[in-house]
């Protein structure tokens, strides 16, 4: 038997390389005659790389490269094993492998007829997820050569009640399944693989190849691949080269090996072949002594921290000189970065691959199981215009053909609300037959007239309905936002109409929503399928939704509504490659095919517990015992797989460990490898892991600005021409309490717009009630009806029946105004009879000289003794007497000024004898009617107080100097103001100590 083993020290493809070239010498079709086995398809690109690397970049005539994880019956023909089908014909007459799509797809039936525990059917999302569950479960069944038939016979009386309906269900599927499979005229991939590498083995053993065969890089953790490879051990020219094995672990560590230990797939592998790990060799043309790689000790360091339990007494050897010592060069050349959180992990990643660049010819990989993170490192890859491989990929649905189907799927789903149809709009697929740069105006100016505020009514009748009633179009705008809206209709139609079904066909939903996708993504310069189906993603998202077409009708009917979520879950697991435009340099890695690829520097990310090792997963279908039962491996499996890919890559000469102590603000646990690797240093009396370089110092001031300048209190002084003449009373408090919003808003002309499919708000409840009451007063201005209470709430009906284009207010406010109603009704019958007369809405003014002060008194009554009362109607909590006693509230003392000098239109010049709010909260007690109490001070008093505060505001700003001050004094600044961003108070207001 021929066995090596590359130390993880090397780089194994280069080292794997320069054997191979060592053993044909200059004869090029020696070299072609070799066929090598690798893990899988991305190592074949790695180690063709090295072969060119190590040939100094003259031609060569490659070994034949075999993927065994991936192996297919044409790749085993076209590689000369022609022999196997025509002794038996076994190959040529194997069913293929069943499509993945429709696989999940023919699984999720399967679950949705079993239903929940409670006999409820899941819906089609649910059901995919588990789908997938059973698909992995199948895999690892099939994998490890379990008998389906089986899954039947585990006793029921041994487990919890809802693990015995899970066990009846997987003996169902243990019948149907291959049923199923036979109906297809397919096979699972796992069972399939496995025929193809024992067809193989067979092949071999009865026909040995003329060739050398070489097994490289594989653990064995396929069991079909470890007979495969005893049977290379033993051909004629064949050799197996093992990744890592340690062949210095003491016997006791090695006997008591778990499975989540990095060396047990390695031990059961040599178990299979029949090999002692002794006998094991060193693979020839190493390079041991290239004074670059790591230090011997490396790899005994690491062995030392992966020790399995049972021996870790011995680490107490370490320090009192019965093992071996450990000095610094096992550190040498590893860097430990324990970052705050995983923007600042993601930011140094980014800096330190930059830095690679400024030395010529330098790689640097980051390999990391986190998905999360290797965005985040591309992302701040780009503010250097550098683009890097990610070997993942990036998900389907995060691509712009993914998003925009997702986002048209989730708009008809939603029926046209705000948020999903402006991101419709938006994207940049988006055309629907025009010009982009008329179909982007058009959508903005439907934004602001139709989508800002509260929702419109349900679909594109909604919208329009929506768009008639807003006083922000006319004319030519408005037939143009309706022509949008016409052939926003025609685009959806097909599919709208399948998504107001109760049920449909999947089939018919997928072809309709396809249908759509083109024909929104098309401009008046190219049709919509060239442009959503454009470019990698483009391609890869055509050629999913051609198989999932290809096998939609096996999910038959399902409700519409959930149709999204099952796009979202079909879009899982399908990646896109950007295959052109990365940096050649630079590289993000997963860590199985990063162990056999070269790389100056390594950056292993993400070292935190459950992250790298992953978390144990919880199998759905599988408790730990029934698995232990059944014959499967435990979920530490997984464990001890990453343990391998790390041991190796921390072997590497120049690496950088990294975490993130916090993610999403929440505590992490550092890597149980990188807590063995602290403990075992400090037994051997060794620093910890540590970062020399400034590192994570550098980060924090990489956006740090040179100055930092707190801001200051905006104080703008526009010329006294400019500054507004005219103020209604209302205006006037805020512009003694935040004279910056008076100066935003009357001289820059600025006014907020309202949120998207915002929920109604207070002001819209206000200016209902408002117009509802004042309806009702005009209707009754002297006697009231026999039913005052009907009376109010069909005025308020009338009111709100001008909002049915917005649902939601209606549905938000109307049992607030019943419950108000009753109050007013009540309150009306017992005042009316003190009044004289009543005015509602009542315009006035005041002439100050050069100043007009105006006002809208929601309603003046003239009392039956002859002066005059002022109400002021307040949905939302009125300003206490003190603030009015000390005129931080000057609304109603204003509107006596203006009431008493006879500037109301329609209302004689009387003396005002009392200010009233009426509290409208149209809770239990429906509202409160409260009269402004001047204690000592005559009414009229007061009234002299606020005009004499007008005046001097006016003196004030009429002064050049005088600047429109942002919040002057906090504690008496508005509740809320459209102006505070705009006037960057957060940032002046931590320097000058303002709580906000």
């Amino acid at each position: 038997m021929s066995l090596y083993t590359i130390s993880p020290r090397l780089s194994f493809g280069d080292t794997l390389a320069a054997g191979v070239l060592a053993q044909c010498g200059s004869d090029p079709l020696d070299l072609a005659g070799i066929t090598l086995l690798l893990p899988n398809r991305r190592t074949q690109r790695t180690v063709r790389e090295a072969f060119l690397r190590r040939s100094g970049g003259r031609p060569l005539m490659l070994p034949r490269l075999l993927a065994l994880g991936d192996l297919d019956d044409d790749e085993m023909l076209f590689n000369g094993f022609q022999g196997l089908g025509s002794a038996d014909g076994a190959v040529e007459a194997l069913a293929p492998a069943i499509p993945p799509l429709r696989r999940r797809l023919l699984l999720s039936r399967l679950v949705m007829a079993k239903g929940d525990e409670t006999g409820r059917p899941y819906t089609p999302d649910q059901a995919l997820r588990l789908a997938d569950e059973l698909a992995r479960l199948l895999d690892q069944v099939q994998t490890a050569d379990c008998d389906l038939g089986r899954l039947g016979t585990l006793a029921p009386d041994r487990y919890a009640a809802h693990w015995t309906r899970i066990v009846e269900f997987l003996a169902i599927v243990a019948q149907v399944w291959p049923t199923l499979l036979e109906a297809e005229g397919c096979l699972d991939p796992a069972d399939r693989r496995n025929r193809l590498l024992r067809a193989q083995a067979v092949a071999w053993q009865q026909v040995p190849p003329h060739g050398r065969v070489i097994a490289a890089g594989i653990t064995g953790s396929l069991p079909a691949a470890a007979e495969v490879l005893a049977v290379v051990a033993r051909l004629p020219g064949g050799m197996v080269v093992l990744p890592g094995l340690d062949r210095e672990m003491d016997d006791d560590s090695w006997q008591a090996l778990d499975d989540s230990h990095p060396q047990y797939a390695l031990k059961t592998l040599l178990a299979v072949i029949g090999c002692e790990r002794q006998a094991v060799a060193d693979w020839p043309q190493t390079g041991e002594d290239d004074p670059s790689l790591a230090d011997p000790s490396r790899v005994r360091l690491i062995s030392e921290a992966m020790r399995p339990a049972q021996t870790t007494h011995r680490w107490r050897d370490l320090s009192t000189g019965a093992a071996a010592p450990l000095d610094e060069r096992a550190t040498a050349g590893i860097t430990r970065l324990d970052c705050p959180d995983q923007r600042q992990e993601a930011l140094a990643i980014a800096l330190l691959m930059r830095q690679t660049l400024q030395t010529a010819e330098r790689t640097a990989a980051l390999v990391t199981p986190d998905r999360d993170l290797a965005r985040r490192v591309s992302a701040e890859l780009a503010r250097w215009h550098i683009r890097v491989d990610d070997s993942a990929g990036r998900p389907l649905a995060v691509t712009p053909p993914g998003a925009f189907l997702r986002l048209t799927a989730t708009m008809v789903a939603e029926r046209f609300a705000p948020v999903p149809l402006l991101s419709v709009l938006k994207h940049p697929l988006a055309g629907a037959g025009l010009e982009p740069a008329i179909f982007r105006d058009a959508a903005r100016r439907l934004e602001m007239a139709v989508l800002r505020g509260v929702r419109p009514g349900p679909g594109i009748a909604g919208l329009r309905t929506a768009l008639l009633a807003s006083e922000a179009v006319g004319g030519d705008d408005l037939d143009g936002l309706a022509m949008l809206l016409d052939t926003l209709e025609q685009c959806c139609q097909g599919f709208v109409t399948l998504m107001e079904q109760d049920e449909a066909s999947f089939a018919d939903l997928l072809e309709a929503h396809m249908r759509l996708a083109e024909a929104l993504a098309g401009t008046a310069a190219m049709p919509g399928p060239l442009r959503l189906w454009a470019e990698d993603a483009g391609d890869t998202a055509a050629i999913w939704a051609r198989d999932l077409g290809d096998t939609a009708s096996v999910l038959d009917t399902i409700v519409p509504g959930r149709y999204p979520a099952v796009l979202d879950g079909l879009m899982t697991g399908t990646g896109v490659r950007q295959e052109f435009g990365n940096h050649p340099r630079l590289a993000i890695l997963g860590p199985m095919e990063a162990r056999l690829r070269h790389a100056d520097l390594l950056i292993l990310g993400g070292l935190n517990e459950d992250v790298w090792p992953p978390q144990t997963a919880i199998d759905p279908w599988m408790s730990r015992p029934m698995r232990g039962e059944f014959g499967l491996p435990q979920p530490e499996q997984r464990v001890g797989h990453a343990a391998h890919d790390f041991a190796a890559l921390f072997c590497a000469p120049q690496v950088v460990l990294t975490r993130a102590e916090k993610i999403d603000g929440t505590p992490t646990v550092p890597s149980r490898w990188l807590l063995r690797l602290d403990t075992v240093l400090t037994a051997a009396g060794l620093p910890r892991l540590g970062c020399r370089a400034p590192w994570l110092s550098w980060v924090s001031r990489l956006d740090q600005p040179d100055r930092y300048d707190l801001g200051r209190r905006p104080a703008p002084c526009p010329p006294v021409a400019l500054r507004p003449r005219k103020l209604s009373v209302t205006r006037i408090e805020t512009w003694m309490r935040d004279p910056y919003a008076i100066y935003a808003q009357y001289i820059l002309g600025l006014r907020a717009l309202k949120a998207l499919d915002e929920d109604p708000g207070a002001g819209d409840y206000g200016t209902l009630v408002h117009r509802a009451l004042e309806l009702f007063q005009r209707r009754y201005p002297q006697a009231l009806p026999a039913d005052p209470y009907a009376a109010l709430l069909a005025c308020g009906e009338q009111v709100f029946a001008e909002t049915i284009a917005r649902p939601a207010v209606w549905a938000f406010w109307w049992p607030r105004f019943e419950r108000l109603a009753r109050w007013v009704a009540q309150e009306e019958t017992a005042r009316r009879p003190l009044v004289r007369e009543t005015h509602v809405e009542a315009r006035g003014k005041l002439d100050l000289g050069d100043f007009l002060l105006t006002a809208t008194a929601d309603r003046i009554d003239l009392l039956q003794d002859g002066t005059l009362a002022i109400l002021d109607y307040k949905t939302g909590q009125p300003p206490s007497d003190k603030e009015v006693l000390a005129g931080f509230a000057p609304q109603l003392p204003l509107e006596a000024l203006i009431a008493q000098s006879g500037g109301f239109d329609g209302v004689p010049g009387r003396p005002v004898s009392d200010l009233q709010f009426w509290h409208l909260k149209g809770n239990t007690d429906g509202g409160e009617a409260r009269s402004v109490k001047t204690k000592d001070k005559p009414l009229g008093e007061l009234v002299t107080e606020a005009l004499d505060g007008v005046r001097g505001l006016i003196r004030a700003f009429d002064a050049p100097e005088t600047p429109y001050l942002a919040r002057p004094h906090p504690e008496r600044a508005p509740k809320w103001s459209d102006y505070l961003h705009l006037a960057r108070v957060r940032e002046w207001s931590a320097g000058e100590g303002e709580s906000e």
